[in-house]
């Protein structure tokens, strides 16, 4: 057997420890087991393409190969040991940039070459024609997944605003760069020219920058995951041009996987997909005016720690706050202290909560949290108006009465866990500042609102002394 049908039959096993990985995932109890699968995947995808480079290439590159290797190893290492959970999101974005980058990149290798050495390559007639097709398509949706990913850090990451970029005629630019990329594409293919392909790349990096900025911070875990679906579908047009099974199948799981959880994400969040995939399509900038919801009551560690030991029911709704002050251990412990008081206690998870798809849940696991406690908002936001307390720690827009409320709200229609209809609301919160919405809640005004200032993890273990 050569080095390459060996390489083959190892892609083909990789992709389907990938598929077992997809499969695992999707489950709290065997997720673990999906990320080794994933590992064990990629270990063996990497030892094939080495071989395969190992046996066909010179030395200077198989050395170059090496070095790339253990860069990579290096630095994934480093970033994966001082990363905060908190932070999770953001790395999430700039590490999709990274494939998108690698598509541009390849796409422009095999424009040098193939397109610019046609008479000196295997590719002829149409064949050479579907080339120049992958090789622009690869470019255009890489330099999107790569500035739309760089925008999605630096909103994630509070280093840029995460309020919608309204520029006059948005959807037109976002169209007209999509009309550009059609014509540029069809005579691309006819004659391949190095300023065509500039030019498309230009194109695709300011539209990826332009769809993401035009998006609110409500709607960025929804992009997070939009994100993902392009890099699978960026790795996937760069294993048609690198001749790569392997890629295009992992590519295409990816971009498939990642489609469909943006597609729930905005089912969950009642946003159109459409609009949001397009930049905030047919989305006009909403108004919210500065009305004075009144005076808010605070509370102390002692009298919540009271209203805890005298509730039948309680319900947790943790948010981003709790993770910045890494409150899950303490508020794993106030969960089984009041459970062995016999109170009845649950946390309601937002799908969105945390800024990213199941964050939550991984930092309740993370504290032994038991998994059948823990529910989404669907299945415990009917059970509010009989709970006696609900602990909202770090949370805000997803509690935001003003999403069911306020039409002109930036987060209206957006579905939200109503702990307002609970008998009392005790808040955990730093200051009384708007969430990354940059919405102010008018939950903490209610009558039934109480509010705990402070670190969430120190306010927790005070309410432990307490009880």
């Amino acid at each position: 057997m050569t080095a390459q049908s060996i390489a083959d039959a190892a892609y083909i096993i990789a992709a389907l420890l990938f598929i077992l990985t997809l499969a695992g995932l999707s489950r709290h109890e065997t997720s673990r087991q999906g990320i080794v699968f994933g590992i064990a995947g990629m270990a063996v995808a990497l030892a094939a393409t080495v071989g395969v480079a190992v046996q066909n290439a010179a030395a200077i590159a198989v050395t170059l190969l090496f070095v790339a290797v253990a860069c990579g190893a290096v630095i994934g290492l480093w970033r994966a040991r001082i990363v905060e959970m908190t932070g999770m999101p953001e790395l999430i974005a700039l590490l999709h940039s990274f494939v998108g980058l690698a598509a541009v990149l390849v796409g422009w290798d095999g424009f040098f070459s193939v397109e610019n050495n046609a008479g000196q390559t295997e590719f002829a007639g149409s064949l050479l024609h579907i080339h120049h097709a992958e090789v622009f398509i690869g470019v255009f949706i890489g330099g999107v997944t790569f500035t739309g990913s760089i925008v999605a850090n630096l909103k994630l990451s509070g280093r840029m605003k995460s309020a919608p970029l309204m520029l006059p005629g948005k959807n037109y630019l976002n169209l007209g760069a999509l009309a550009a990329f059609g014509i540029l594409t069809g005579v691309f293919v006819g004659s391949p020219d190095l300023g065509l392909l500039i030019a498309v790349t230009l194109v695709a990096l300011a539209l990826g920058w332009h769809l993401v900025a035009s998006i609110g911070g409500g709607d960025m875990p929804v992009v997070v995951s939009m994100l993902n679906s392009y890099s699978g579908w960026a790795a996937a047009a760069s294993g048609f041009l690198l001749n790569n099974n392997l890629l295009i199948v992992t590519g295409a799981l990816v971009g498939s996987s990642g489609a469909y959880l943006s597609y729930i994400m905005c089912q969950a969040m009642n946003r159109s997909f459409i609009s949001v995939i397009a930049g905030g399509f047919g989305m006009e900038a909403p108004t919210s005016s500065d009305t004075d919801y009144g005076d808010y009551r605070e509370v102390n560690s002692t009298e919540v720690a009271a209203l805890l030991t005298n509730a039948k029911s309680v319900v947790i709704t943790p948010g981003y706050g709790m993770a910045v002050a890494q409150a899950q251990y303490p508020v794993a412990e106030l969960t089984q202290k009041l459970r062995d008081r016999g109170v009845d206690v649950r946390f309601g998870i937002h799908p969105v909560a945390g800024r990213l798809p199941g964050h939550m849940n991984v930092l309740l696991a993370e504290a032994k949290v038991p998994y059948d406690i823990v529910l989404e908002m669907d299945e415990i936001n009917d059970d509010f108006a009989d709970t006696s307390v609900v602990l909202v720690i770090g949370a805000n827009d997803t509690v935001n009465p003003a999403a069911a409320e306020d039409p002109g709200s930036p987060i209206a229609g957006m579905p939200v866990l109503r702990v307002w209809e609970a008998a009392d609301v005790v808040v955990f919160k730093r200051s009384m500042a708007a969430g990354y919405a940059g919405v102010q809640n008018p939950l903490f005004f209610r009558d039934n609102a109480q509010m705990l200032f402070g670190d969430a993890k120190s306010m927790v273990e005070e309410v432990l002394r307490a009880i």
